[in-house]
């Protein structure tokens, strides 16, 4: 199985070499490891917004992204 991720994996990588898409450069920013996140609003799948300030206190949260995905590129 793990071999099979690690195909998987490399796969991956080399067709997105292969589209010839170059890794875009991180954006500047003053945060570092361990700071707290910014407070930002996104909608959830209803459309609705959603701050990150909704949770505080209340629930973890988990950050994930996902390059590409979603775009058709």
């Amino acid at each position: 199985m793990k071999k099979l991720i690690l195909a998987l994996c490399i796969a991956t990588i080399v067709s997105i070499g292969a589209f010839g898409q170059a890794t875009p450069a991180a954006p500047a920013t003053s945060l570092k490891i361990g700071d707290k996140a910014p407070d930002f609003t996104l909608t959830n799948t209803k459309g609705e917004p959603v701050k990150l300030s909704d949770f505080h206190g209340k629930k973890s949260v988990v950050l994930a992204f996902y390059v590409f995905a979603f775009t058709g590129g």
